[in-house]
């Protein structure tokens, strides 16, 4: 019989009120298995989540009658009556020596005869081509002389499958039969007539009046229901019901009160009997206290969900710290928040955001069950300052109540309070009941609170609320360390913002630029861009990187550009420029690591001709784009990036015509690099795309066609970046 001592008995016994301890008070905790008492002197354990084979042997000629389910399985294919030595021969019965059972006084003759068997083992065949181990029984015998007829001409033969079979070798080998006799005299057998009405008891045998509390008397002519009571299970009695009612066997185990009314887990064996013409006669029970068995389960279960819990919380925390830690927006941190925690932590769950007076400004609600998860929509969004103001959640939102707290809510109450009908029928369908209120704190102020609806469950233990104030620790100081990147981001945003230039309307040229942030840091740094109106009617381009995406690589780029703008407005050349540039920069320790381009375009003031003079220092090449001939890289004149020795002082520059309608492409590595492409296949990804532009694009549909190629896969850039072209305009 399969083991239902699992976590359902566990929940019967709970749901009976009894407890370990309960049945320890009672005496029973002890007495569960047959012979438990006994175990210590080696008494051979009965395997009491197996069935029994059960025969019924008339005793007038020795003849098995009736055969349950599983002793049909030891005797295949014998038709009954059938004579207890042929049956004993087809099943391969040995005794404990080995010696075939219907060669000897083996304990099934004896039960044939008239005589009792105390309990004695015995061996079935069941080999196979795989194997050639035997099946070991234990076997009680007992007449039923004292049964109404036609009972009393009849033995009933119980064979029980054995575990500690050395146990059960040593107890034969020393003869101890009081042992023998104990565990055979506490197996309860009873008999019930199916043609009476209600199908009473008609014999019971002594063990099962000392199990139960109940004499012969006492339930002779009586249903055996009279065992139930309070927390027996019904589905169970049902499955029992609809087996006798199909003549079938069944085995359950149900939570059953002796006569005192102290509880105890029976497990029922149950067979019909039927005659040789195959009529129904009797029903044999056979009971087994397992109350021991139950026990130790409902402990084991008791046990495994702690430890479940245990990693559930521990994974609540683990997931909170890895998902909040990486977030650099406030609210979206908080929106994740609720989806964290359902469903190890709660059902379902709600985090509120609390504005400067402590009011509840937004709402994210997540529920453990992803069927409810358009209810859980519904909810979210609406702030519930209306439902709020009179609540706990008010203190805790306003930093009165600092530690987590349980609130009892009441769902009507708060639903009556939301302003929209939706809201307020989705908060009835997910229900309120207990919850856990934990302030999400940070550098001594309350930013947030988070809901764990309990519903109408257990209270949390003191290790659940212990994990639900370390997720509130966790997720305030994420939820404050986002906010308050959000605060240097929108300063360094404007920083950079002042830093770069407003592009200068230029005669005879069209300019347009862009700058990307990076999507880490806090989304500014050192790439910059400039263009120069020169005194001397030359235009000036710069492009730059200083290392870093962060406020310091902004400051260091600002300084950078005002440096670089002074050397370019007095008329220097950019080899002379980018030379004075380094100089000043390791001189003055100004900045860190960069790299630049400087390029001067002058044009002649007779004719049409248009010189580019470039120096680079360590930067990517630009690219020039001319009608007719192509895309050229400006791949001269390079040197080390600025602030970094060179081994030469003099930076080399070159030249290069800008003809009418030649555009300039200057760009910052960010725009390539990939962690996945290097630099090069990108600087050749980059000409291929420049080179497939329309000869009629100008500055701005340039900019736009190299930014969005490589912005179009929607990923965040690795590195911020800026792209500037200039662009001569063609000639009329």
């Amino acid at each position: 019989m399969s083991d239902i001592a699992g976590a359902d008995q566990a929940a019967r016994l709970a749901g009976a009120g009894l407890s370990g301890a309960d049945l320890s008070r009672e005496g029973l905790s002890g007495g569960g298995l047959p012979g438990a008492g006994l175990r210590g002197a080696g008494l051979p354990q009965v395997v009491q989540d197996a069935p029994a084979a059960v025969l019924v042997v008339d005793l007038d000629n020795g003849d098995v009658v009736f055969a349950n389910a599983l002793a049909q399985q030891l005797a295949p294919g014998t038709s009954l009556p059938a004579g207890i030595a042929y049956w004993s021969r087809v099943a391969g019965l040995r005794d404990a020596s080995g010696e075939d059972i219907e060669d000897g006084p083996a304990p099934l003759r004896r039960v044939a005869s008239g005589e009792p068997v105390t309990g004695e083992a015995i061996t079935a065949a069941r080999e196979s081509d795989a194997t050639s181990a035997r099946e070991a029984l234990w076997v009680v015998g007992i007449p039923l002389v004292d049964a109404p007829p036609p009972l009393a001409t009849h033995a009933l033969v119980v064979m029980l499958p054995l575990r500690e079979q050395q146990a059960v070798a040593e107890l034969q080998e020393v003869g101890d039969l009081r042992h023998r006799a104990v565990l055979s005299t506490d197996l309860s057998f009873s008999i019930s007539d199916p043609h009476r009405e209600d199908n009473p008891l008609v014999w019971v045998n002594p063990a099962f009046e000392r199990t139960t509390g109940y004499s012969f008397a006492d339930v002779s002519g009586r249903n055996c229901r009279f065992l139930q009571g309070p927390g027996t299970d019904r589905d169970a009695v049902a499955r029992i019901s609809k087996a006798l009612a199909e003549d079938e066997p069944v085995t359950e185990v149900l939570l059953n009160f002796r006569k005192d009314g102290t509880a105890f887990w029976n497990e029922v064996v149950i067979s019909p009997v039927f005659d040789a013409d195959g009529r129904l006669t009797h029903h044999v029970g056979v009971q087994s206290d397992v109350t021991a068995r139950v026990e130790a389960a409902a402990e084991r279960d008791r046990a495994l969900e702690a430890a479940r819990r245990a990693n559930a919380r521990l994974e609540a925390l683990a997931r909170v710290s890895t998902a909040l830690s990486s977030r650099l927006d406030s609210d979206e941190a908080l929106a994740l928040l609720p989806g964290l925690v359902v469903p190890d932590l709660a059902r379902w769950a709600f985090a509120v955001a609390s504005d400067a007076s402590g009011r509840a400004r937004s709402v994210h609600v997540a529920h453990g069950d992803e069927a409810l998860a358009d209810v859980a929509d519904a909810l979210a969004g609406e702030p519930w300052s209306g439902t709020v103001e009179l609540s706990l959640l008010a203190e805790v939102l306003s930093g009165a109540v600092t530690t987590a707290t349980t609130w009892d809510a009441d769902v009507e109450e708060m639903a009556g309070r939301l302003t929209d009908p939706a809201a307020a029928e989705a908060l009835r369908t997910m229900g309120l009941g207990r919850v856990v209120l934990v302030p999400l704190r940070a550098r001594g102020r309350t930013t947030a609170a988070l809901g764990l609806v309990l519903g109408d469950g257990p209270p949390p233990s003191p290790q659940d609320l212990a994990t639900m104030a370390d997720v509130g620790v966790r997720a305030g100081l994420a939820i404050d360390n986002a906010r308050l990147y959000e605060r240097e981001h929108a300063a360094a945003l404007t920083l950079q913002r002042d830093l770069l230039p407003d592009l200068p309307e230029v005669d005879d040229f069209d300019l347009a630029a862009t700058y990307l942030p990076a999507a880490v840091g806090a989304e500014v740094g050192g790439d910059w861009y400039d263009v120069l109106d020169l005194p001397d009617g030359g235009l000036g381009v710069a492009i730059g990187d200083v290392m870093g995406h962060d406020l310091a690589a902004a400051a260091s780029m600002g300084q950078l550009r005002s440096v670089l703008r002074s050397y370019a407005w007095s008329g220097d050349e950019p080899g002379a420029v980018l030379r004075q540039l380094d100089l000043l920069v390791r001189g003055l320790g100004m900045a860190g690591l960069a790299t630049c381009v400087y390029a001067r375009v002058v044009c002649a003031q007779v004719g049409d001709g248009c010189a580019v003079t470039y120096a680079k220092a360590g930067h990517p090449p630009p690219l020039l784009l001319t009608p007719g001939l192509g895309v050229h890289r400006l791949d001269q004149a390079l040197t080390t990036p600025i602030g970094v020795a060179a081994a030469k002082t003099v930076v080399d520059q070159a030249e290069v015509d800008l003809p009418p309608g030649a555009s300039l492409v200057l760009y910052t590595d960010g725009l390539l690099e990939r962690r996945d492409r290097p630099l090069r296949q990108g600087i050749d990804e980059l000409e291929a795309l420049v080179a497939s532009a329309p000869e009629d694009a100008d500055a701005t549909a340039l900019r736009d066609l190299v930014v969005d190629h490589f912005t179009a896969d929607g990923a965040d850039l690795d590195d911020d970046t800026c792209v500037l072209v200039v662009r001569r305009r063609p000639t009329a």
